[in-house]
């Protein structure tokens, strides 16, 4: 794991030079014939262009020599056929090139976000959604962009250079050394540049995510920040994050501008050295005129593309830190399976929390010694003051997170001995962000059961209420909800995910704070639906409105941590000194009529 220097945060890993390269060649395994290919077609239509520069050198010793303009045709002619067939070859392959690449982002693309769906909620909660998010975004941007467009033209300039190079050899070894006269600057100049690019665009990766990640926060609970009077801090926070990505940014402009100036000294001195090469060698007739024109053509040739391959150098920089970035999390290790001969199907559906104690950072425990037992089709409410702990106990007991210490049993199993997917069979949550997915709103009930049947999802959605407005839709199970479709309300969105829990039927059901988003009327309609969706199977609500405490068959109120009242809503309401029933006045005192 990586640490973020700025927010003390364990963000995601990023992979080593050698776990990289390691996984460029598991993509390349599978495609070597079309890299093979890609790369012969390149190789040849680069070679014909070189035939270009050599027939030019032919015309200008024609007219030196006082031929008479007939004998220009062939040359011409050839350069017409040279040109076309250049052109030919070079689309081709770079099309070639362009489909390796886009192959292998395709693959890493899915491998990440299959990896990503995989990972434990708790070690994607600590990265910080920025970390995930700018993985998923800017870094995916970077690799994409280069293998559609630095790849192909890296792929062809080196070509180009390799078979320039062998081109003034043949001419005449002398030229080929006057050339190279430029290589000790360029190799100084690239290891200079990378010695110091990639830290600086990976810094600027992870400051870039820690900057998206504080955005979100505090867009996320504006509503809190604002209540709190946390609008100050907050400011500083993302100023302060701003500044340090404006910080980075500007690091390497610095660095690529006194890049680009070294290799501008590159090209001075080698076309110098190459021009008196020339002068020398026709003077004393050891070269005629247009084989040194040809010699000066072949290394002006050269100018744009050693640049645009050591240029591409900025780009394969970041493009190698966003790499890294996402081999860091293809190539985690898969979740361990159940130990042993552990049991698969426990029975019935009951829930077990054995002195269970969570922490997320050392020495603030957030959980301590906590015991609750839930017996099969009970409905339990956890209530308290907001930082007792009812999340984090839902979250324990619905296998998103694993508890610091003690057990949790589903069923009389540990959750420990369960494999993953039993787990997500078991037990579901719903919590108050709910994402509405884009498209038919069929297919978004089908996420949960893919085999559903029209009739069943309308059943599933009339259980929890949701009828009225299916009737209303003016493609019903059809029409495209979410992102750029028909928008559902706050209310709509919660009953769409209880309609989903309904369909996926599981014997255990944790809602933590299902209707928190709802107004009061939303509200009376959401616990109706909870109330549907929850008949028959194993409850756990944390609730933010004590009218779900009060529906469920008991009532367990956390403080700090642990369990101080459990009992039913009758019983607890009408204890003289117990907290829950200061609680329960308070909030009978204050909720509207009705």
């Amino acid at each position: 794991m990586t640490n973020d220097p700025t927010s003390g945060r364990a963000l995601l890993p990023t992979a080593t030079g050698a776990q990289t390269w390691a996984a460029v060649r598991r993509l390349l395994r599978s495609r070597w014939r079309l890299a093979v290919l890609a790369v012969a077609v390149l190789a040849t239509g680069t070679a014909v262009g070189l035939v270009t520069i050599r027939l030019l050198g032919l015309i200008v010793d024609l007219v030196a020599a006082g031929r008479p303009a007939g004998a220009l045709n062939g040359p011409v002619v050839a350069l017409i056929l040279v040109a076309a067939g250049q052109a030919v070859a070079a689309g081709w392959g770079l099309t070639l090139v362009a489909r390796l690449g886009e192959g292998m982002v395709a693959d890493l693309r899915e491998r990440f976000v299959e990896r990503v769906l995989a990972l434990p909620l708790d070690q994607v909660e600590e990265a910080g959604v920025g970390d995930l998010t700018s993985r998923v975004t800017n870094d995916v941007t970077a690799i994409a962009t280069a293998v559609r467009s630095a790849l192909p033209e890296l792929a062809r300039s080196v070509l180009t250079i390799g078979l320039t190079a062998l081109g003034l050899a043949v001419l005449d070894w002398r030229f080929l050394v006057a050339a190279l006269l430029a290589v000790p600057i360029q190799w100084r100049t690239v290891r200079w540049y990378t010695g110091r690019a990639l830290p600086l665009y990976a810094g600027q990766r992870v400051s870039v995510g820690a900057l998206q990640h504080q955005l979100q926060e505090t867009v996320g609970s504006a509503r809190t920040v604002r209540v709190l009077q946390l609008q100050d801090r907050h400011q500083e926070l993302v100023r302060a994050r701003s500044l340090d990505a404006i910080d980075w940014t500007m690091r390497g402009v610095r660095v690529l501008t006194r890049f680009y100036g070294r290799l501008n000294l590159a090209e001075f001195v080698g076309l110098a050295a190459v021009l008196v090469t020339g002068f020398l060698l026709v003077r004393d007739g050891s070269a005629t005129i247009g084989a040194a024109t040809v010699a000066a053509l072949y290394f002006h040739s050269l100018f744009v593309p050693i640049n645009t391959a050591l240029g591409l150098v900025d780009d394969a920089q970041a493009a190698a830190a966003s790499l890294m970035r996402l081999v860091g999390v293809t190539d985690l290790a898969a979740p361990a399976g159940p130990a042993g001969d552990a049991v698969t199907r426990p029975a019935p559906a009951t829930v077990t929390v054995e002195a269970v104690d969570h922490a997320y950072q050392p020495d603030q425990p957030v959980l301590r010694g906590v015991d609750l037992e839930v017996g099969a089709a009970e409905r339990v409410a956890l209530v308290g003051a907001s930082g007792a702990g009812k999340t984090t106990l839902a979250g324990l007991i619905a296998g998103v997170r694993r508890p610091t210490g003690g057990v949790v049993r589903l069923g009389g199993t540990k959750l420990d001995d369960l494999d993953p997917a039993e787990v997500r069979r078991l037990v579901i949550i719903v919590t108050q962000e709910v994402h509405v997915f884009a498209g038919p709103l069929g297919d978004d009930l089908r996420l949960a059961r893919p085999a559903a049947t029209d009739d069943e999802l309308r059943a599933a959605l009339v259980r929890v209420g949701a009828g009225d407005w299916l009737d209303a839709l003016p493609d019903g199970l059809g029409t495209v909800v979410g992102d750029g479709g028909h928008r559902l309300t706050v209310t709509q969105a919660q009953q769409l995910a209880l309609a989903r829990l309904v369909l996926a039927d599981p014997p255990i059901a944790v809602l933590d704070e299902a209707t928190a988003e709802a107004g009061s009327a939303g509200a009376r309609l959401l616990e109706a639906a909870v109330a549907e969706a929850l008949a028959g199977r194993t409850g756990i609500v944390v609730a933010h409105r004590l009218t779900q405490a009060a529906a469920a068959d008991r009532v367990v109120l956390l403080d700090a941590g642990r369990v101080v009242e459990t009992g039913t809503h009758a019983e607890l309401s009408v204890r003289p000194d117990g907290r829950y029933a200061a609680l329960w006045r308070a909030w009978a005192g204050h909720r509207p009529a009705g």
